[in-house]
């Protein structure tokens, strides 16, 4: 009896970049061994096995091969291989008469609901996926562009820059908003993808919901951790620019209710706002007097500048000397090039870690530093 041939064949991918597609429509010969998905290969052996019992014998033409995996929801279905997986990097493309914005690496504060929020429009508007349209808020219709909207950022980015407004986290430390980044630096025209990171959807941790733009269009759903394809080169990021809307909310309202008593903390080096003015009522900026202390304390603590330093976005001289600090006593890590005046991402991590050195949790380790935290980093 002559033994049958099979072809293995992959299930069928979400992915329509050029590696992913060329995959779904180039089936590869099995060379001796049985290969592919293993459900398709259970599928062969039990069909084979079935068939010989049955008939007693095969011929090559009659022979059972392994079916196609059933396509997940938005499955391409396409023959060809696009020539680009994505756009390039570029400003965003806006309505007719309106200038153009440079492309710049500003990172514009935003919080994990807004991101979401902003990745669930394009979901509800299932707008369709294009390497070169541009969606009505100016923004390039394809997966870098989408996580560009999402985060809010100025540009439309690119899976090769999308990681310079990230800071590398862990699997365990992945929040919604955050994003999942596989770049091809060898061929970015293969396999590049990238996908916002919704939540959890069971206490395994091997699924989450997924925020995506992929053929046909944008959608949400369960995926398995990190992805269908290319499970072991995505790498989950989080973004630069987050900012505690909570605390926001609460400095807020505390700025606008009558008669209260502002902290020490509105009133650090370069301070702006009503609590410090003038005489004749002109807000100025707090600095020392000649014959004051050469830096700000604040709650009792000498040095420390208050909180409003320590925000996404703030540049000035106590964020390096607070990540100096932070390098000495063992929390430099988080750091890929070392501290630095802007405050950020690895800024907030490594002082969140310092603060858990110290036994606390919660919302007193939530890597903002407080006069507490001061005092004992530079006791």
């Amino acid at each position: 009896m002559t033994a049958p041939e099979f072809e293995d064949v992959d299930p069928v991918s979400d992915c329509g970049c050029p590696g992913c597609v060329h995959g779904r429509t180039s089936p590869r010969p099995l060379s001796g061994r049985f290969g592919g998905h293993p459900a398709a290969r259970g599928v062969v052996v039990v069909a084979a096995a079935a068939a010989s019992a049955a008939l007693g014998a095969v011929t090559p033409a009659a022979a059972v091969t392994a079916p196609h995996a059933p396509p997940r929801p938005g499955t391409p279905v396409t023959d060809g291989v696009p020539e680009t997986p994505q756009g390039a990097r570029g400003p965003l493309r806006l309505p007719a008469g309106q200038p153009g914005k440079p492309v710049t690496t500003r990172v514009p504060a935003t919080t994990r609901t807004q991101i979401i929020n902003r990745a669930k429009v394009w979901v509800a508007a299932k707008v369709p996926y294009s390497m070169t349209a541009y969606w009505t808020d100016g923004y390039r219709q394809d997966c870098s562009g989408y996580v560009s909207m999402a985060w809010g950022l100025t540009s439309n980015e690119w899976t090769g820059s999308l990681d310079q407004f990230g800071v590398k986290i862990t699997k365990e430390e992945l929040q919604p908003g955050d994003m999942l980044l596989f770049h091809n630096p060898d061929n970015p025209e293969k396999g590049s993808h990238v996908v916002i990171f919704g939540g959890w959807t069971d206490y395994t941790h091997t699924y989450y919901t997924v925020y995506e733009q992929t053929p046909p269009h944008a959608r949400s759903q369960p995926t398995p951790y990190p992805y269908w394809t290319n499970a072991d080169k995505y790498v989950p990021y989080r973004y630069k620019g987050l900012t505690d809307a909570t605390a926001d909310a609460r400095r807020a309202a505390d700025s606008k209710a009558p008669g209260r008593v502002p902290g020490t903390g509105y009133f650090g080096t370069g301070a702006h706002g009503t609590y410090v003015t003038r005489p004749g009522g002109t807000p100025a900026a707090h600095t020392s007097g000649a014959a004051g202390p050469t830096r700000p304390a604040s709650h009792g603590v000498p040095g420390y500048p208050g909180r409003n330093l320590f925000r996404p976005g703030a540049e000035n001289e106590y964020v390096t000397q607070l990540g100096k600090q932070l390098v000495k006593k063992g929390f430099g890590s988080f750091y890929a090039t070392g501290p630095g005046p802007v405050w950020g991402e690895a800024d907030r991590r490594a002082v969140a870690a310092f603060q858990r050195s110290q036994g606390w949790r919660g919302g007193a380790a939530d890597g903002y530093p407080g006069p507490e935290t001061w005092r004992r980093l530079f006791a």
